[in-house]
């Protein structure tokens, strides 16, 4: 984003999504202080900071359950309010941040963060070869209906981060590509969690959950 970003941003913590930079996001808001998060985003910076839940969260979901500290700021690019007060919105992946400490001064979560450098760059020919490769095989066992429609980006960062948020991977390994220090580190993560689950699937393996 070429605009300033702000030291504190609002907090969306759920149990399976990571969104990832410059990646679209559609969400349902239903929870009243999701909605209410929502109308102060509108009427602010428009960002709002998605973070993955952990560990037992379900003990506390209406408080404040443990997240990783990794997460990615949204900005609000389109928005519909229903008559109810429910929200549909599209959030735009702007920048990775890292939570520095929470605040408790409104219905929803808020926390100071610490934005992540951005990394430009481009992935070597070969090693985006290897993933273009082994995307296709992925999508080709798992949903050969749908292989036709795999158009992957000229954008080298694009490609990376719409696969590793879109594919049916684990949400843990979502997060730890999510964590990898910039655009090669996580397409070489990418490119290990791939070779893993596409072996799998030709060995006929019954899942493909990697071994803790």
């Amino acid at each position: 984003m070429a605009r300033s970003l702000p030291d504190t941003i609002p907090l969306f913590p759920l149990p399976n999504v990571v969104h990832f930079p410059r990646v679209l996001l559609p969400l349902h808001i239903f929870e009243p202080r999701y909605r209410a998060m929502v109308r102060d985003a509108l009427s602010g910076a428009r960002l709002i900071g998605m973070v993955l839940l952990r560990g037992d969260w379900q003990a506390d979901y209406l408080g404040t359950p443990p997240i990783f500290q990794h997460g990615t700021a949204g900005e609000i690019v389109r928005s519909d309010e229903l008559s109810d007060g429910r929200f549909n919105i599209i959030l735009r992946g702007a920048r990775e941040f890292r939570v520095r400490s929470e605040l408790k001064r409104a219905l929803y979560r808020e926390a100071l963060v610490e934005w992540r450098h951005e990394e430009a760059g481009a992935l070597v020919p070969a090693r985006r070869e290897r993933l273009t490769a082994l995307v296709g095989e992925f999508v080709r066992r798992r949903h050969p209906e749908a292989a036709s429609q795999v158009e992957p980006p000229s954008d080298d960062e694009l490609f990376v981060n719409a696969i590793s948020q879109q594919l049916d991977l684990p949400v843990i390994e979502r997060q730890a590509l999510l964590e990898a220090d910039g655009l090669s580190q996580r397409a070489e993560r990418l490119i290990e969690v791939l070779e893993f689950h596409v072996e799998a699937l030709r060995s006929g393996a019954i899942g493909t959950a990697r071994p803790q």
